[in-house]
């Protein structure tokens, strides 16, 4: 039976951080501040692939609390929600994502984040859709305070 979860996530941006997005380092004046990496676009697909399983979200798994989680690579928290999937005899079937940005431009990195997203979901990335868009200038995102990300994913789970 095929299950459906959605994600979303959403980092301050700050000087003195390095810009992560779908595990891709992205030349920018200012990164997401957060306990891990801070990777907006891999936190909102492992809320999606969670969500998918009827699980809590990320926070649950990976709470900013441990200290182990401090400056993680968001790839980890991509890892474990696949085998999350894995371990209840499932398939992850396919995600697709957007991250909304004023600034930097986004769209030379999406191929990257494909590959680097699909080889930590397990997945040929094909089945792993990235893409970019403005907030057309409003709200925190369109001041450049902020990045957001939403994902959706779906997997095939037995009955």
């Amino acid at each position: 039976m095929i299950h459906v979860g959605i994600g979303y996530d959403v980092h301050e941006l700050v000087v003195g951080r390095k810009l992560i997005l779908g595990g891709v380092e992205i030349p920018h004046t200012k990164g997401l501040d957060g306990h891990s990496d801070a990777d907006a676009l891999a936190h909102a697909i492992t809320d999606a692939v969670l969500g998918a399983l009827g699980e809590a979200d990320i926070g649950h798994f990976f709470p900013n609390t441990d200290t182990r989680w401090n400056g993680a690579p968001s790839r980890v928290f991509l890892e474990e929600a696949a085998r999350q999937v894995r371990l209840r005899g499932g398939r992850l079937v396919n995600v697709d994502a957007s991250v909304i940005a004023e600034a930097p431009k986004i769209a030379p990195h999406l191929a990257a984040m494909k590959i680097h997203l699909a080889a930590a979901l397990g997945l040929d990335p094909r089945k792993v859709g990235v893409k970019a868009t403005t907030n057309e200038r409003l709200g925190f995102v369109g001041r450049e305070e902020g990045i957001a990300a939403m994902a959706v994913a779906s997997i095939d789970l037995p009955e």
